[in-house]
């Protein structure tokens, strides 16, 4: 299955969760927040939701500063 992440190309396998999506970018354990086509996501339903072809998914990594 074909998406988009953060505007560029992504495959995973069918059937695929946002947690499948965040283990295989590398940001487990990561202060990250994700919406899906204009929706943000909460993190308590990134292992229930499923991508679907050509979803628009952005990534946002939460950056502490001062």
């Amino acid at each position: 299955m074909q998406f988009y992440v953060n505007g560029e190309s992504k495959t995973l396998n069918d059937n695929a969760c946002l947690v499948d999506l965040i283990e295989s970018m590398g940001l487990v354990g990561k202060r990250i927040a994700i919406e899906v086509n204009q929706e943000i996501i909460p993190r308590s339903q990134h292992t229930d939701y499923r991508i679907q072809e050509n979803d628009q998914v952005e990534v946002v990594h939460a950056i502490g500063g001062g």
